[in-house]
């Protein structure tokens, strides 16, 4: 993606890191996946945010993982 993956603004859902232009909470997606759900359940649920998002921001992740592991 060519913008930014998350936002992080005092004045939007009280600084909670948000998937960027939405207010849907990044944590919000890390519940779903920890409680079985699907992204497509996920997606369903909160239709501002994309696919892509979602994707940018699980690949994002597991970079920063295997960086850090390393």
């Amino acid at each position: 993606m060519n913008q930014p993956i998350i936002s992080i603004s005092p004045d939007v859902m009280g600084g909670a890191a948000v998937f960027h232009g939405t207010r849907v909470p990044v944590q919000t997606l890390l519940d779903y996946l920890e409680a079985g759900e699907s992204i497509d359940d996920f997606l369903a649920g909160f239709p501002s945010v994309t696919r892509a998002h979602v994707i940018a921001f699980l690949e994002e992740a597991k970079t920063r993982m295997v960086e850090a592991a390393s």
